[in-house]
């Protein structure tokens, strides 16, 4: 049965796809069965992932509106060994029309649902925002991973994203927990990141990753290809941290079975 995690922040541009893309990449390298579900409107993962997101006929808009299967939607792309769920600008709309529906926010949940033992991951890209859409990935998930830069800014947010997680905890989803924070575009040279870094570490403890993305060219050139940076070039520093990180998330997960 499927863990199934989502990749979130409220923040924009602060490497959510880039580490969900790299992440699936990973953990199929790892010979782990993954399916990455594409939840943001701009369907970035789609075409990071090798998949043109406009010529896409059943997406995960289909899925959550029209109540097609997960099975009738997913793609298997030649460039990556996972299969993706993929999104475009329809899914946009999707707010309005989930507004009416019952049980709107568990509708990801049900879908996943039927397709939970074709996978050992289920990776979720969540929208910049604490949308429905982000909702219905919260309460699908077993677990939250949480990319951040190590900013000042980032601090202040950080906080309204683990009360959400924890609302949701309590009201909608007993499974639910941070997992994770994982610190991306790190640059060890600026002080004010390792302060920040510091910081994180002093306030969340074990729930930090120990693995650190750094700022890295090739990370930032590979969706230009259609490619995870860890398909792109897996020797670049940003790759096989990423690498380290797909590693570091197969141990932690059996570490919370053992529990």
């Amino acid at each position: 049965m499927a863990k199934i995690f989502c990749v979130a922040n409220q923040k924009g541009g602060v490497g959510k796809t880039t580490t969900a893309v790299n992440l699936a990449a990973s953990l199929s390298g790892l010979d782990q069965r993954v399916l990455l579900i594409d939840l943001d409107p701009q369907g970035n993962a789609t075409m990071g992932s090798g998949i043109d997101k406009a010529a896409c006929e059943t997406t995960v808009y289909e899925v959550l509106v029209d109540g097609a299967t997960i099975r009738d939607a997913r793609v298997s792309p030649e460039a990556v060994k996972y299969d993706v769920l993929p999104a475009n600008r329809e899914l946009a709309g999707t707010e309005v029309e989930l507004v009416s529906m019952e049980n709107r926010e568990r509708i990801l949940r049900a879908a996943i649902a039927e397709v939970v033992d074709d996978y050992d991951f289920v990776l979720i890209d969540c929208p910049p925002a604490l949308s429905l859409l982000t909702l219905n990935a919260l309460c699908a998930a077993h677990g939250v991973i949480i990319p951040m830069q190590c900013e000042y800014f980032a601090l202040e947010g950080l906080s309204d994203l683990v009360n959400t997680v924890k609302q949701v905890h309590a009201n909608l989803n007993r499974d639910l927990a941070v997992i994770g924070l994982l610190r991306v575009m790190f640059d060890p040279r600026i002080t004010l990141q390792q302060q920040v870094s510091d910081q994180l570490k002093e306030h969340f403890g074990s729930k930090l990753f120990d693995v650190v993305i750094p700022r890295n060219v090739r990370l930032a050139e590979a969706p230009s290809y259609g490619l995870p940076g860890v398909v792109f070039d897996k020797s670049s520093r940003g790759a096989q941290a990423y690498i380290q990180f797909g590693t570091e998330m197969i141990e932690r997960v059996r570490a919370l079975a053992m529990n």
